[in-house]
């Protein structure tokens, strides 16, 4: 009577993270997702960790659970790793209204966005290659 297991959504070699109800706009979100995708693990959180932007601090966080979750749920080789996908997605939009002179009123947007960042083993054939 127990329910069959789910299919992993991503492959063998891979880990993922996923973060949402992050309170920044998408866009300067993905500023910071851009500057880590494609790079070696050690230096994205190098990259993250002298990053001026405020998020960084939150991205690096993630990206270090994605770490955790490649070591110890998938036993992958951190050495090994690359960011292999990080991207940025809508999430709520709180809306909130400011008074303002004449008694008029205007709206301020507060954004929410959501991060998934996908972590891949690559082999060490193709990492001396690189």
């Amino acid at each position: 009577m127990s329910q069959t297991k789910n299919p992993r959504r991503v492959a063998t070699n891979e880990a993922r993270v996923k973060l949402v109800s992050i309170r920044i706009s998408p866009q300067k979100l993905n500023l910071v997702a851009a500057s880590i995708r494609g790079l070696k693990v050690q230096r994205a959180l190098n990259e993250l960790e002298f990053s001026r932007k405020r998020i960084a601090k939150d991205v690096r966080k993630a990206l270090y659970s994605a770490i955790s979750n490649a070591e110890n749920n998938h036993n992958l080789d951190i050495d090994n790793l690359i960011v292999a996908e990080s991207f940025v997605g809508k999430g709520i939009v709180m809306k909130r209204f400011a008074s303002r002179a004449r008694g008029r009123s205007s709206r301020i947007i507060k954004p929410f966005s959501e991060l998934t960042i996908v972590v891949r083993e690559i082999g060490a054939e193709s990492q001396e290659a690189a």
